[in-house]
């Protein structure tokens, strides 16, 4: 046992995502763009831990964090469960972070659905997945999925989901170590938001699929299109989500391979995608 597990901390997993592809096929008149991709879960990712206080107060003790507390999504989470549930109860929260920043990776997204899961079990809430996809999308477009803890095909703005069943992969995953700021991509005037809307079925059947801001990634990041570019050499290289990570599908016994020679100033490790979450397992543990 731990010393945080004795000290009455649970520990919660919250993995990260890929976008297997991501197409723009309208903007909304509210402003927000009509999306389609499907998210495949990883099996790496962050940790949340969590400790039930009896005083209400919800704190994060890390002050080594880049994110000021009243912006961190892991303490809106737990803000926003409590305040609809009406518990008076509250929460310790610290994340061990492994996701990079910025990297089109759900990290952010991830943390804050894995604090809604987590804390509804802990304080006894009951509410049910879909609930909490609902008060999740109030934080994220992305946390529904990771409440559901299933990988999707996706559409809307990324809350309409449908489960699939993918193939789970083994994948090279590049962090090229910049960040990329997701509202700048979404306002530019270069970017595609025409794609024709893909179905299910044509997704499985192998329809040419892209990222929709791969081509405005490149050009403003440099370091993403290296990135890419070595990559490629061992499989089709993709961006996933908005940000600056990239991808590859490898042969499992060559992965290790392929990040022994990543090149200085990158960051690569081998992933596999998984069906399920793990978060989903934890809740059943209790």
């Amino acid at each position: 046992m731990t010393d945080q597990a004795a000290e009455g901390w649970s520990v919660w997993p919250a993995p990260a995502k890929l976008n297997l592809f991501l197409h723009i096929t309208g903007r909304r008149a509210d402003g927000y763009h009509e999306l389609q991709t499907v998210f495949q879960l990883l099996d790496w990712g962050d940790s949340v831990h969590c400790q039930v206080r009896a005083d209400g107060e919800i704190r994060r003790p890390d002050e080594h964090s880049a994110v000021a507390e009243a912006d961190d999504l892991v303490v809106r989470a737990a803000q926003l469960l409590q305040a609809e549930t009406g518990t008076l109860l509250g929460a310790e929260l610290r994340v061990d972070k492994r996701i990079p920043v910025g990297a089109g990776l759900g990290g952010g997204s991830s943390d804050a659905a894995t604090t809604l899961v987590a804390l509804n079990a802990l304080w006894n809430c009951g509410l049910s997945s879909a609930a909490l996809a609902e008060l999740g999308l109030r934080l994220g477009a992305d946390v529904p999925v990771f409440v559901h803890g299933h990988s999707a095909f996706a559409e809307g703005i990324g809350e309409r989901l449908v489960p699939l069943e993918l193939a789970e992969r083994t994948y090279v995953l590049v962090d090229p170590g910049v960040s990329v700021s997701t509202q700048a991509l979404f306002q530019s005037g270069e970017l595609t938001r025409d794609s024709a809307p893909l179905t299910i079925a044509g997704f499985i059947s192998g329809a040419t699929t892209q990222n929709a801001f791969e081509p405005l990634v490149r050009r403003r990041y440099p370091a993403v299109g290296k990135a890419l570019d070595w990559l490629a050499k061992s499989g089709q290289a993709r961006l996933t989500g908005t940000g600056s990570a990239v991808f590859a599908a490898v042969a499992a016994d060559h992965a290790h391979a392929v990040v022994a020679e990543c090149p200085v100033g990158m960051f690569a490790r081998v992933v596999r995608g998984i069906n399920v979450s793990p978060l989903l397992a934890r809740v059943r543990e209790r």
